[in-house]
């Protein structure tokens, strides 16, 4: 598995190093064409979905979050959850994506009134979770938030390739796309008012801190007062800091992670089961197999097969 960990811990970005542990990727992009009354229902899938808002305006309907009403120029990350894209929030949806089956990338609803561009981003198979689990089910960046004219420039790019396709356009809007969710979780992370989650643990500069330095030596026999220590603060303040911001404890974080990157790099087939549990910081290639089997239910040699 080829990722670099030469940035200091000071520079670290964990955003970075979970995105490219588990091999985020645009995988599909779809619009949205609608006028008068329209209302698709999409499943549960595991990875990540953008809907941007190119034109008018449309409703997203997602369970226990009250109707999100999305305008021109805004955009919105949607995780492990079934949701109902809409022109008015009280219409009863149909199946939205019966309409996209066999590789149908545009729907057009009785005309444009409203126009949005949808994605995919899908993850290594059976390790999306640590990340989704981690993110809101839902994100609505609007236009006017601070740092979205980032998003309006993807947005524009994104629009002008699907008009007038040209040479490598799979490739550009692939990463285009990827841009758009990485600049998406950014705007969200920073206009954010909310003290839960991992990305707001991220951008707290204490346990942030910490985060950073776990993700760039994840070797190191880590406990809470070292965590605590590069957050320059006590152990008992920063394991509850933690647990209250990202929803787990410290080392749970720290177990989760080492065997998420461990099975990640077993599926790669390129490194032995010592290796690879060395490379996490387990010495005891025993005590590797016991945490995995307690992580995955599984154990490390069934993902080398």
């Amino acid at each position: 598995m080829a990722m670099s960990l030469s940035q200091s811990s000071r520079t670290f970005d964990p955003l970075s190093d979970v995105l490219t542990v588990l091999d985020a990727r645009a995988t599909r992009r779809t619009r949205l064409e609608g006028s008068g009354d329209w209302a698709l229902a999409f499943p549960a899938r595991e990875r990540l979905k953008f809907v941007a808002v190119l034109r008018g305006v449309s409703w997203l309907l997602l369970p226990n979050v009250a109707p999100q009403r999305i305008e021109a120029g805004d955009c919105c990350l949607i995780g492990f959850t079934e949701y109902v894209v809409a022109s008015n929030p009280a219409l009863m949806p149909i199946d939205g994506s019966s309409l996209y089956a066999e590789g149908n990338d545009l729907v057009r609803l009785g005309g444009d009134d409203a126009v949005a561009l949808g994605g995919g981003i899908s993850f290594t198979r059976g390790n999306a979770a640590f990340l989704l689990d981690m993110l809101p089910a839902f994100m609505h960046i609007p236009s006017t938030s601070t740092g979205a004219a980032a998003i309006t420039a993807v947005l524009g790019l994104l629009d002008a390739e699907a008009g007038q396709p040209a040479m490598g356009n799979d490739v550009v809007t692939a990463r285009l796309a990827e841009v758009l969710m990485i600049q998406a979780i950014r705007t969200f992370a920073s206009a954010s008012d909310t003290t839960h989650g991992w990305l707001a643990a991220l951008v707290d500069p204490r346990i942030g801190r910490a985060i950073q330095c776990f993700h760039a030596d994840i070797a190191r026999p880590w406990t809470v007062a070292d965590l605590a220590g590069v957050a320059g603060m006590s152990r008992a303040a920063f394991s509850a800091a933690f647990t209250h911001r990202v929803g787990q404890a410290p080392l749970a974080y720290v177990r989760r992670w080492r065997m998420t990157r461990a099975r990640a790099a077993l599926a790669e087939r390129y490194s032995s089961v010592g290796k690879v549990a060395a490379s996490v910081g387990y010495t005891s290639q025993s005590a590797f197999g016991h945490a995995f089997r307690r992580t995955f239910g599984a154990a490390p040699r069934q993902h080398t097969a």
